[in-house]
């Protein structure tokens, strides 16, 4: 009777972070046939307790990179919690990245820079060439900075008239400033003659046979002016190895691989010589001086030769009539600085011819001829001047460079 009279409980009110209660305890406010509380179970009580909401994507390792996918980055904030501004910014279309990106500077033409100048010194018959410095060069895969500049009289022989500087070790912005000499140069070199810079890797780091260059230049000749020094700062350019063609692969002292422009020779040259003559009037002979040669031909395996001058004065019997130098091992460029006298009247020798021939020396074989000259009364051109110029004063020696000839001359008796 008493049970009848109470009002019935009030239902009770959880949030759902409160703790679920645990599974088998009936849940006030509810009831089920039977006059007994329902059973929850675990699925039923994790489904309701969570709370719900939105389902949001799951963030991408690609979301960190925007720069690299700015096309495809989704949104991940509703649009009221972003500015304006950068909803505005996020909708424009931004560049793609290029597909083909420029080539390196490497493949292209233009490389880097030399400053140089050249000096034509007309009256000492020697083209300078100073290199002062080098800017924006890239070294190859070696990764080397050791580099020197390598320079070349074209056309001739490459070996012969190659020249190089020190090498300046750790950086791309080498500074030389040093002066290569090209004795024998003369006026008419000056007027068919290129002349070729490289820029080189240091060859004692690359163990390769043979590297391409950094870089390179020609500058023709004929613009120099005599005894006028001239700067240049031209773009280097690269230049690629090519197969020397078949029939010069079994040259002496020739490599199988050369570069091209070597192989573009218009004429064969086989070197010069500087000799000095002077009639002396207190010994009564002439005094011939034998001072150095310039850019003669290999005829060794190794690419050089050894080689000698020797001095014949004709028509003369005996032995006093032939002379001849020291030899010079290992070089294209020998100096001699040897003196010889030939006795007689100055009337008598101006009717002689003196030859002048250079040889390379071999052990055990014959020696190889070189080339040679011909000065005297039958001579023509510089040859006869400096012959009749060296008679005709007494006691004044005059030097003058000779071009070799690629014969021997043959005299009669």
């Amino acid at each position: 009777m008493v049970s009848a009279m109470l009002p019935p409980p009030a239902p009770v009110l959880r949030h759902f972070s409160e703790s679920p209660p645990p599974v088998g305890v009936p849940m006030a406010g509810t009831a089920a046939a039977g006059g007994r509380p329902p059973r929850v179970s675990m699925q039923e009580h994790m489904a309701i307790d969570v709370s719900p909401g939105p389902i949001r994507p799951i963030r991408l390792i690609s979301h960190y990179f925007p720069h690299f996918y700015p096309l495809t980055e989704p949104t991940l904030h509703p649009p009221d919690q972003r500015p304006a501004a950068a909803s505005t910014i996020r909708s424009a279309p931004q560049p793609q990245p290029d597909p083909e990106p420029e080539r390196d500077s490497d493949d292209s033409t233009a490389l880097a820079t030399l400053e140089f100048t050249l000096l034509f010194d007309a009256d000492n018959s020697a083209l300078h060439c100073t290199a002062h410095r080098a800017k924006g060069l890239k070294p190859l895969a070696s990764g080397s900075v050791d580099t020197y500049v390598k320079a070349n009289l074209l056309p001739g022989n490459s070996k012969a008239s190659q020249l190089r500087t020190r090498t300046i070790r750790g950086t791309r912005v080498p500074v030389w400033e040093e002066t290569l000499t090209y004795h024998g140069f003369t006026r008419q070199d000056a007027v068919c003659k290129t002349l070729r810079l490289c820029v080189c890797e240091d060859p004692w780091l690359r163990r390769r046979r043979r590297a391409p260059p950094l870089g390179e230049l020609q500058v023709p000749l004929r613009k120099l002016v005599p005894n006028r020094a001239r700067s240049f700062n031209i773009y280097l350019e690269k230049r690629r190895l090519a197969k020397r063609p078949k029939s010069l692969d079994t040259a002496r002292g020739m490599s199988l691989y050369e570069e091209e422009v070597e192989t573009e020779v218009a004429w064969e040259e086989h070197g010069c010589v500087l000799l000095s003559l002077c009639y002396s009037s207190q010994r009564g002979g002439l005094l011939v001086g034998v001072l150095r040669c310039v850019h003669l031909a290999p005829m060794d395996a190794n690419g050089y030769s050894d080689p000698f001058v020797c001095l014949f004065l004709h028509p003369n019997a005996g032995k006093k009539s032939k002379f001849k130098t020291s030899v010079r091992r290992k070089t294209l460029n020998p100096e001699f600085n040897e003196e010889f006298f030939y006795s007689g009247p100055r009337e008598e020798l101006a009717q002689k011819t003196l030859l002048v021939s250079v040889w390379d020396y071999d052990l055990g074989t014959a020696d190889d001829f070189i080339g040679g000259v011909q000065l005297g009364s039958h001579a023509s051109g510089e040859r006869l001047r400096h012959w009749l110029e060296c008679l005709g004063h007494s006691d004044h020696r005059l030097e003058l460079w000779h071009p070799l000839d690629s014969k021997p001359v043959q005299l009669s008796n």
